[in-house]
């Protein structure tokens, strides 16, 4: 196996800003916006854009977690070592306008289990998904709105998102070879 890093702790930094830049664009500010980071690398995402959105617009986006893991659709496969966290939503959810926060978009069946999920906490007027990273390799009809990079990979591949609040740094790798 081999391991390349695709983008360096700056690299991430200047494409979280960006994608708060367009979060704001896109709503036309910040009200009635929510992000929801998905566990476990989706919510210190979630939370360095909203940092990044406080320090430019001045305003509190709140930021809440949220676990798929008895939504996902592989349950049956997985069984029992399926590790649960937390949820956490920070306010009522009906009528806002939800950002939904992962770090890897791959096949897209983790984001089909997060809308299932995000549903039970209310009806939002709009979600939204933001990714550090697509893939590529849909098995599902989701796409991003807010994307820091496109990688190109094969199925083989693996993407690796480090985050200093979880791995003790920041880097995106691509590990070619066995994959997952």
């Amino acid at each position: 196996m081999t391991e390349t890093t695709i983008m360096s702790s700056e690299d991430m930094r200047r494409a979280i800003m960006r994608i708060a830049h367009e979060i704001v664009e896109n709503n036309r500010g910040c009200q009635d916006l929510v992000f929801i980071g998905m566990q476990t690398r989706g919510v210190p995402l979630a939370e360095r854009i909203a940092r990044g959105i406080a320090e430019f617009e001045g305003e509190t986006v709140p930021v809440g977690a949220l676990d798929i893991g008895l939504y996902r659709d592989d349950l049956p496969d997985v069984g029992l070592s399926i590790e649960i966290k937390p949820s956490d939503i920070p306010t009522d959810i009906a009528g806002k306008r939800v950002v939904l926060v992962d770090d890897v978009l791959y096949t897209g069946r983790s984001i089909r289990a997060a809308l299932d999920a995000l549903i039970d906490y209310g009806r939002p007027e709009r979600i939204q998904l933001a990714v550090l990273v697509d893939r590529g390799h849909r098995e599902l009809p989701i796409r991003a709105d807010y994307v820091g990079k496109n990688i190109p990979t094969s199925r083989r591949d693996d993407v690796e998102v480090r985050l200093q609040e979880t791995d003790g740094g920041d880097g995106v790798v691509l590990i070619t070879g066995e994959g997952r």
